[in-house]
This record gives C-alpha cells, sequence and structure tokens, in this order.
C-alpha cells in the first residue's frame, strides 16, 4: 500500500523506518517530535514549509525499492 499525504508521520516510521533518511533530508526530525503521533504528512510538511507530495512520492519510491 502507498503512503498518502493523509497518511500519519507516526505510522509511516513504524511501518517503515527506512523511510526517516526523507523526513531527515528535509530537516524534519520526526522521531522526537510530539505532532508525529497525530500530524500528517501534509501537516508536517506544511510546518516545515515543504511540498508534501515530495516527500510522499520520495517515501513511495523508496519503500518500493526496498521490496525488490
Amino acid at each position: 500500500m502507498d503512503v498518502t499525504k493523509s497518511s500519519s508521520i507516526n505510522n509511516v516510521l513504524r511501518d517503515y523506518p527506512e523511510t526517516i533518511k526523507v523526513f531527515e533530508k528535509y530537516n524534519m526530525g520526526c522521531l522526537g517530535c510530539m505532532g508525529a503521533t497525530a500530524e500528517s504528512i501534509e501537516n508536517g510538511a506544511m510546518m516545515h514549509g515543504i511540498d508534501s507530495s515530495v516527500i510522499v512520492k520520495e517515501i513511495n519510491n523508496l519503500i518500493h525499492k526496498e521490496k525488490k
């Protein structure tokens, strides 16, 4: 299943720990952030001034690459 803009940051990190690389690339230190427990990727990206579609695309590319 693909990650979407509405996916919870916490759930993505829990289900796909390798995605921390993408969040860190955009200076979204989501592991230690209380907002990550309930915040969507879209909301988190907006708080950091980042286009969420870019992050979602990179996350899904990474997830699909890891599955191969």
